[in-house]
């Protein structure tokens, strides 16, 4: 330690002292209450420290993402707390996230998620039409140049735009099609080429 670090660390135990001995002063006809209270604090503090320690630990468990390993071009995809599976995909280089909907026919991008990936809204021609719980939605057909899960990638994955709300992109059976063995097992996807 520097000698400017003794100096700030003196100076914080005296404030330290200083501040606790106004406290225990101000309030010694209730020190049973105030040594509770403080005791409650620490223990306060203690848990958020705990807490922010083991954060990623907790999410992994609450909320777990998917696992691609490379060597035998496999992902695994854990159900999520909404009973869905939601693969990360990067297209054109940016992060998108899938639900896999096995009753979709087609991968369908979300309005906001074409534009995060480079499509500009003018450029599309909504010539198609899809049938949804809402109602029948127009539809913008499109190539995504790189589809990349991991390791894996495709190139030149037709997909469409829905002109339509829709919450999150849809990962439909024509990509999951490229895969040889598409299976449940234990709470997961598990995707196979």
């Amino acid at each position: 330690m520097s000698g400017d670090d003794v100096g700030r660390m003196i100076y914080l135990l005296l404030l330290l002292a200083v501040v606790g001995g106004y406290f225990f002063v101000s309030n010694r006809h209730q020190l049973g209450k105030m040594a509770q209270q403080a005791s409650i604090w620490a223990l306060i503090f203690v848990g958020a420290v705990a807490g922010y320690g083991l954060w990623d630990d907790i999410r992994s468990d609450v909320a777990p993402r998917q696992s691609v390993f490379a060597d035998g071009g496999r992902i695994e995809v854990p159900r999520a707390i909404d009973g869905h599976y939601y693969l990360n995909v990067s297209v054109n280089g940016k992060p998108v996230d899938f639900v896999v909907d096995t009753g979709a026919t087609s991968v369908v991008l979300s309005m906001s998620d074409a534009k995060k990936i480079g499509i500009k809204e003018s450029e599309l021609r909504f010539v198609g039409e899809a049938s949804t719980a809402n109602g029948v939605v127009r539809t913008a057909p499109v190539r995504l140049d790189r589809f990349e899960i991991g390791p894996i990638r495709d190139d030149g994955v037709r997909a469409w735009v829905n002109e339509g709300e829709l919450d999150q992109s849809l990962l439909g059976m024509s990509y999951l099609q490229r895969f040889e063995t598409v299976s449940f097992s234990g709470g997961k996807l598990i995707l196979e080429r």
